[in-house]
């Protein structure tokens, strides 16, 4: 059972004080009736509340998909910096986290949501799911790069980076590539590049497992994920096993308990 304001606030009616005005103005009914009190209580499951001649459909978990741009930091509060929350509509902040961190600098794509196990699956170590980028790079990228990124690289920790997927769009003193990492080191990208001898001047994620930033997005913005969407991002620990060879899952299976043991 859950109070009735509460309730609203999770469907996306409004703020508690938003809601309390709804109320007192006889736009709120259960089961056919009209409720006035915030305090009601309801089954979110069993029974029906209509706000404004609209039902309202309570859902326990809330994804969004954030077009994050530069200048904000990935995290649930600071008390110097904008935050990713402070991106999203005050009916969601309630208790959304983003999943993953971007820095501070980087632009794209960036999951917010409540839904803890969801998080995890996308964020073991033990998972390697799959994260695209397009970045400019300052410094002529080559097929030399293509083959150190694939057979991983030192980047100053006990073991090498996995193997990374690294497409060149364009050559030049600003080379402008697209490259796939499967795990998610600390300002990892940055790093790989500066092994090679080039620097990262710009950053963005397009992808994150099956989950692929809307372009129609505007940079700031955030809508909620398609049903579609989530179902395949649900899917997408199955679909990562079943993409890899057997001696692979049981190298990559063996790193993430390693990892995970310190």
């Amino acid at each position: 059972m859950m109070r009735l304001d509460k309730f609203l606030c999770a469907t996306g009616f409004g703020t508690r004080s938003q809601v309390k005005e709804l109320l007192k103005k006889g736009l709120v009914k259960v089961n056919g009736d009209t409720a006035r009190r915030p305090e009601q209580k309801v089954d979110e499951e069993r029974d029906q509340v209509v706000c404004g001649g609209k039902e309202a459909v309570y859902a326990p978990y809330t994804y969004l998909m954030l077009h994050k741009p530069a200048g904000v930091v990935s995290a649930t509060e600071d008390s110097r910096e904008r935050t990713v929350l402070d991106l999203a509509p005050e009916t969601y902040r309630k208790d959304l986290f983003p999943v993953g961190r971007l820095d501070k600098d980087t632009e794209g794509l960036l999951l917010l949501t409540n839904d803890g196990a969801l998080a995890h699956e996308l964020l073991s170590p033990g998972k390697h799911v799959d994260k695209t980028y397009y970045a400019r790079i300052l410094g002529q990228v080559t097929e030399a790069h293509v083959k150190s990124f694939l057979e991983g690289l030192d980047i100053g920790e006990k073991r090498k980076t996995l193997p990374a997927e690294l497409l060149i769009l364009r050559r030049g003193e600003i080379s402008e590539v697209e490259i796939t990492i499967r795990e998610g080191k600390y300002h990892q990208i940055k790093r790989m590049f500066q092994a090679v001898g080039c620097q990262v001047q710009y950053l963005k994620r397009l992808r994150m497992g099956t989950l692929v930033l809307d372009e129609a997005l505007p940079s700031g913005a955030c809508r909620p994920l398609t049903k579609e969407e989530l179902r395949a991002l649900k899917n997408v620990d199955d679909q990562r096993k079943n993409s890899i060879e057997p001696a692979e899952r049981k190298d990559t299976e063996q790193k993430g308990k390693e990892r995970q043991n310190g």
